[in-house]
């Protein structure tokens, strides 16, 4: 969940009343929020010296409010959706109206040239009319767009949000797409021109924007955005220009949103407008701009679009477990920002959801926001009015299980994780991660999860090199799952449940994981076949790097491959940083569900 941090004096203000925190998060929870945390943030005070130079004078420390928000509520990102959206709860205010309007002396143009199709193909803009900024609702108006930008623009890779101060540059605005030489303009709080190569380096080694260059890197065309004059409005998804800056003296803003998704473009676009409208002269309104699209059509955004859904009063109540009347249901869902009334055959009601709620898109949303309305402490416990059987996983029974007879044959029982290193079942096993089927993760955050398993041993080896220390012999074991590529799968991948056992002690005890191999199968009631046929289990000696030259055996169990059992490669147990000898078994138990 996202968590918007927001000063707890301006919010107070805001909302017209101050709070105990402990008040504030009982109104929190009645909203369906939580307030995470309270804390503190120092900020410097400042004065004014002559030609417009501060100089600090001391500092003051703000109280924060962290507050987790769902992930799908956008209008609620920032203070002023939040302060709105309380304030509406409590019926302090009605709910406002969204409007797109004609502007007084002309429609900016947004004119998309053919090469976007190449990287970002769809583009969308508005315009703020007369607006006021004070520090804090210029931050929370930044502070959003980098909300948005982690959130439903799942980092600026489906969408990219740029502001600029309308009254610096001059319609129609050409949204383009360029080589990356042909492009050159100064870029946000820099002193010079760069051209998009240099930025490229320029920004390699920034702590945020390093993260967004591998989105068009590799293009052959570069996103520009350029006003009629050739000014640079921005390259997205990287930077803005420094000529278009907003400032706290910006009266006249106009945003522009370049996307590979247009659904969620125009989503962060609804958002910023109605999130922002307030501060204009017209409360709440926006004025609409011309987008051009490539074959020549036009289409006007923001859309801001309002729609009506019919939701039946026995159906929702029946969904909640409650007994609400119509006129009481709408009044609930009001209390939500969704505007309701009962439907012409009384049955049912109907709800005008706004266009801050694009999180509403079935009526399972709606009986959502009955409940947080109602409050979820009120609703009543029940018992299901059906039977019902429940029943354990099969695979999960067998592993529950077989869990305590090996505990009970003088194995400890590990928890490793799931994801390790490449080294981990590739180099230090003897083979080439090229050769091993293994699901990588894209973006690790440490050296340690870089791949998922696909073998239990490397995490139990790296157990007992943690715990050196103990007395001798160290038996571990572990019934988890592994994670095997296969094409076949949906996912590109399936789980594969495992037993793996290690014995390590002075002498490696080859004869210690036989004999447990042996228990195993006894409770399976599977028999040792020395013919070596197609019913029954028994082992084949087999060669793998890992194991020791001729002390590796694969276990067939009713005629096919089931693991392998044998002793450790001395090399392999130099690489985990283990000095005693050790023998392992690993085998998969889900043939035997």
């Amino acid at each position: 969940m996202p968590t918007v941090g927001v000063k707890r004096d301006v919010l107070f203000k805001a909302l017209g009343k101050t709070y105990t925190d402990d008040e504030f998060q009982s109104l929190c929870f009645e909203f369906g929020l939580e307030l995470d945390e309270v804390t503190t943030e120092k900020q410097m005070i400042t004065k004014e010296q002559g030609e417009g130079a501060e100089s600090s004078v001391g500092a003051s420390e703000d109280i924060i409010y962290r507050i987790d928000v769902p992930a799908n509520r956008y209008d609620l990102l920032c203070l002023e959706g939040l302060a709105r959206g309380l304030l509406i709860f409590q019926g302090k205010i009605p709910q406002p109206i969204y409007k797109a309007i004609q502007p007084a002396d002309g429609v900016q143009k947004l004119i998309i040239k053919p090469n976007t199709a190449k990287i970002r193909p769809y583009a969308v803009a508005a315009v703020l009319r007369n607006m006021y900024f004070t520090q804090d609702s210029y931050n929370s108006f930044i502070d959003l767009q980098d909300k948005l930008h982690q959130n439903i623009c799942r980092k600026r890779s489906l969408v990219a949000i740029g502001t600029h101060d309308l009254d610096t540059i001059e319609g129609p605005f050409i949204y383009d797409a360029k080589p990356p030489s042909k492009i050159k303009f100064t870029p946000l709080n820099q002193d010079k021109e760069y051209t998009a190569v240099e930025l490229m380096e320029l920004y390699s080694t920034h702590a945020q924007l390093k993260q967004y260059l591998p989105i068009i890197k590799d293009s052959p065309v570069y996103p520009v955005i350029e006003d009629s004059k050739g000014r640079v409005l921005s390259m997205p998804p990287v930077i803005n220009g420094d000529h278009t800056k907003i400032t706290l003296n910006t009266k006249n803003v106009f945003i522009e949103c370049t996307a590979t998704d247009l659904t969620k473009a125009k989503i962060v676009l609804d958002t910023l407008v109605c999130m922002f409208s307030e501060y204009c002269k017209q409360k709440f309104t926006a004025e609409y701009c011309e987008v051009e699209q490539p074959n020549g059509t036009i289409i006007r955004y923001p859309e801001l679009p309002y729609r009506d859904e019919v939701v039946g009063i026995a159906k929702t109540n029946t969904a909640i477990g409650i007994h609400e009347s119509g006129k009481g249901i709408a009044n609930l869902l009001s209390k939500m920002c969704l505007k309701s009334k009962l439907s012409s055959s009384g049955k049912g009601v109907r709800v005008t959801i706004p266009p801050t709620r694009h999180d509403v898109i079935h009526a399972c949303d709606i009986y959502e926001d009955v409940a947080i309305a109602y409050g979820y402490n009120k609703l009543t416990k029940t018992l299901p009015k059906t039977n019902t059987i429940a029943q354990q996983l099969p695979l999960n029974k067998l592993s529950d299980l077989l869990r305590e007879p090996i505990a009970q044959a003088g194995f400890t029982e590990a928890l490793t994780f799931s994801l390790c290193s490449r080294d981990d079942i590739s180099t230090k096993l003897g083979v080439s991660i090229e050769d091993v089927q293994a699901v990588h993760v894209s973006n690790p955050k440490t050296l340690e999860f870089q791949v998922c398993r696909t073998l239990l041993l490397p995490g139990l080896l790296k157990t007992l090199a943690s715990n050196k220390k103990m007395p001798l012999p160290l038996k571990l074991f572990e019934i988890s799952d592994v994670v095997l590529k296969d094409s076949k799968a949906e996912v590109g991948a399936r789980n594969e449940r495992r037993i793996c056992a290690v014995n390590c002690n002075k002498t490696a005890g080859f004869e210690i994981v036989h004999g447990l191999l042996d228990k195993i199968m006894l409770l399976l009631e599977i028999p040792w076949n020395p013919q070596k046929g197609d019913t029954g289990y028994y082992l084949r000696a087999a060669n793998d790097p890992a194991y020791f030259p001729q002390r590796c055996a694969e276990v067939i169990c009713n005629g096919s491959v089931i693991g392998k059992i044998g002793v450790l490669h001395p090399d392999v147990l130099s690489k985990f940083e283990i000095t005693n000898p050790c023998s392992c078994l690993e085998i998969n138990i889900e043939p035997f569900v």
